[in-house]
């Protein structure tokens, strides 16, 4: 055995560990059968990796990600199982698209519209491509052991076959249609925005209250008061029981005289300003719903480029920010402003991906279908039957409700409910070039969905798919559907699905949407929900405020196995990580400590050592410490199998440091320095052994250290070739 071992473990040395786990294949659950160190008829195991978006480098929540991930199939591997960690990137279309094009314009001061789609597609690819090899790369950092030979990307060959397939069978089972409906407009970007990709920002501004004949109406945004011929209230509101609803009222407006209809709704809030709104149904989502209620006439206001129609009269042409002002005056001269509160404060939605206020639109879209009434084909899910009538959102709720879908933690179900039971028809069209085109192709009155129909003057829909609708399919595209694959059949429904939980709904609830839909079945067993990577203070780490830690620069410093303690320790599902540059460094002191007991363990190997002796001639206390090592195993698999890792990870790390290293060390340096033989033998087997089920324990949170004392100190002949397929 060696006896010159450095004083501390090299993290320099992970590259190479990674490369020689990489080269035998064992990320492969069919490498591990072939090799005889998983039986063929093992049970299956399978995680599906949430795919990064290709528009850059990989932060603290994805390390997060990918050590939990990775701490589930490491253990499952060494379980024995037939494990597959399936990796991939996501084409995040919008993301990617907008990063690209401020790219190009900071450059060249050109936008995608300047370049054409060809050109710009070209300069897209290209990032992606870039992109895609540095997120790799870091994954390898971090000890990912997924199996690369069957990565995926959301907008390959392979893929884009499966989105065109499950396009169509949605659209025969009537789940697809196109229709005009209120929508996120992104005037800045020129593109549809779904729900997810809004952010709510607040703002202070002036809040203006209006004379609307009788009544008066508060709004922030008389830019869009033009059409406004509906004034609505609460059918309870005994201050205006003397109108009645659809009474027809004239009042002088902001361009002279119209007729106003009263309409009478719940929706409305008594305790708001006065109790009465008009509204603007074709720019925004409550006031659409209450025209679709009660068969209200719409009208637009603002054109996509955020100016106003010619229904604004001399404004006509303006946008709608210089507009305010003037609008306002014009409202004051005729003796219609009442007041101005200059201190309103109310929330804005913003695209997430490029920053443009959102401007609501009723446009011609298309949908998924969330509340009718479809015939399910073919179902594996409990409580809905083949051939069943049912709705994707009963189908959403069931699953989870049965408890056929496990949530973790479990009080992020009833926030899951919630979402679904307010789920609106998902419009799934985007205006962007970047994504999969919407398969759908027309000529002259005809139109054709699905494959290309390969003959002349058939143009295909411009709009591109929203990314979620490809990475709603992730579970099942990457195991070959909507081929009946050998990997589909094993490793499909997917025993964990592990993410962040501030994409429960935005993804999470989409693909237990589109497998149900499509395959009758779940698309995985449990959700393992987990928290975000915060600083010390409990702070969102960004660049404004200069927090960020970058796990690269970490495992640089100290490695990657104290980066990856430090994000699991004292952190359970679905709570948020504080994380220090200090709390790494402690880590690596760890990292350090298992070396080091390691090393003297085996320099302390006794010359001639017989381990059939060491076995026989053990002690009572030493039998002990083996019972005690036995039953605190027996604890961790127990955390392992309820997803407590941080649990699984202090109980190993505490043992390893205050009863391995501070008990039974101390106690056998005596008998290892001692004349005794036999005492020896037997000091050095209880520590030998000790070690072993040690570096098994910490394995899935620390695999270099323990892989490379395995390799250099430990490993036998009859050893399996890496600690990585060794047997929990």
């Amino acid at each position: 055995m060696p006896n010159n071992l450095d004083k501390r473990f090299d993290n320099q040395k992970e590259n190479e560990i990674y490369a020689a786990w990489e080269k035998s294949g064992y990320f492969s659950p069919d490498a591990c059968v072939k090799d005889g160190l998983i039986s063929k008829d093992a049970d299956p195991f399978s995680i599906s990796l949430p795919p990064p978006n290709v528009t850059g480098t990989l932060h603290m929540g994805h390390a997060a990600m990918l050590v939990l991930e990775d701490i589930m199939v490491r253990y499952n591997r060494m379980c024995g199982k037939k494990t597959l960690w399936l990796p991939g990137t996501d084409h995040a279309a919008i993301a990617t698209q907008s990063k690209v094009e401020k790219i190009i314009y900071e450059a060249e001061e050109k936008t995608r519209f300047d370049l054409g789609r060809e050109e710009f597609l070209k300069r897209v690819e290209k990032f992606a491509s870039e992109s895609h090899d540095t997120i790799v790369n870091q994954m390898k950092k971090m000890g990912a052991s997924v199996d690369w030979e069957r990565e995926a990307f959301t907008l390959d060959e392979k893929r884009s076959i499966a989105v065109t397939t499950a396009f169509k069978k949605m659209y025969d089972l009537g789940l697809i249609y196109q229709g005009e409906r209120i929508v996120n407009w992104d005037p800045k970007m020129k593109t549809t925005v779904s729900d997810d990709e809004i952010e709510w920002k607040e703002e202070t501004v002036p809040f203006y209250y209006i004379k609307y004949g009788p009544f008066t109406i508060a709004t922030a945004r008389p830019e869009t008061k033009f059409g406004d011929k509906y004034v609505v209230m609460h059918p309870d509101d005994s201050r205006y029981d003397n109108y009645k609803d659809g009474e027809k009222l004239e009042v002088e407006w902001i361009n002279g005289p119209i007729i106003a209809t009263v309409i009478k709704d719940k929706a409305i809030d008594m305790e708001f300003g006065s109790g009465v709104m008009t509204i603007t149904p074709w720019h925004d989502a409550v006031d659409f719903d209450i025209s679709e209620r009660h068969n209200l006439e719409r009208e637009q206001i603002i054109d996509l480029d955020g100016k106003l129609l010619p229904i604004a009269g001399a404004f006509s042409g303006l946008h709608i920010k210089k507009a305010r002002t003037l609008i306002v005056e014009k409202l004051k001269e005729k003796g219609l402003l009442v007041k101005v509160d200059e201190k309103y404060t109310h929330r804005i939605a913003v695209n997430s991906r490029g920053g443009g206020v959102i401007e609501p639109q009723i446009l011609r879209q298309w949908f998924v279908a969330v509340n009718k009434e479809f015939v399910l084909p073919v179902s594996k899910i409990k409580g809905i039957k083949s051939g069943e009538k049912t709705t994707l959102k009963k189908l959403m709720r069931t699953v989870v409700e049965s408890g056929e879908i496990n949530i973790i933690p479990e009080h992020f179900q009833k926030i899951y409910f919630h979402w679904i039971d307010n789920l609106r028809d998902w419009c799934i069209s985007r205006q962007i070039w970047y994504g999969h085109r919407i398969p759908v192709w027309y000529k002259d009155k005809e139109m054709k969905v699905g494959e290309n129909p390969k003959e002349k003057d058939w143009e295909q829909d411009p709009d591109t798919l929203d990314t979620w609708f490809s990475s709603g399919l992730w579970t099942f595209s990457t195991l070959g559907w909507p081929e009946e694959t050998n990997d589909f059949k094993t490793f499909h429904p997917t025993s964990v699905l592990e993410t962040g939980y501030d994409i429960l709904f935005f993804w999470v609830a989409r693909m237990i949407l589109m497998s149900t839909c499509l395959l009758g079945e779940i698309p995985f067993k449990k959700v393992y929900l987990h928290g975000l990577v915060r600083d010390a203070k409990g702070r969102k780490m960004s660049k404004s405020l200069g927090n960020g830690i970058d796990p690269l620069d970490m495992i640089e410093k100290y490695g990657a196995d104290a980066t990856r303690l430090s994000l699991i320790i004292g952190t359970g599902a679905g709570n948020d990580t504080r994380l220090s540059e200090d709390k790494v460094k402690a880590y690596r002191n760890f990292t350090t400590k298992i070396w080091n007991v390691a090393r003297f363990a085996m320099m302390n190997k006794p010359e001639n050592y017989d381990s059939v002796s060491g076995e026989k001639n053990l002690t009572e206390s030493d039998k002990k410490h083996l019972e005690t090592l036995s039953s605190l195993k027996k604890e961790i698999t127990a955390h392992f199998e309820k997803f407590e890792f941080h649990l699984a990870g202090e109980k190993s790390y505490a043992y390893f440091w205050h009863t391995f290293a501070d008990v039974v060390i101390e106690e056998m340096k005596s008998r290892l320095k001692g004349n005794d033989t036999a005492l020896k033998n037997s000091a050095f087997f209880l520590i030998e052994s000790i070690l072993l089920e040690n570096l098994k324990m910490l394995h899935p949170f620390m695999p270099f250290v323990t892989e490379e004392i395995y390799q250099s100190l430990l490993k036998k002949e009859s050893s399996p070739p890496f600690l990585m397929v060794e047997k929990w």
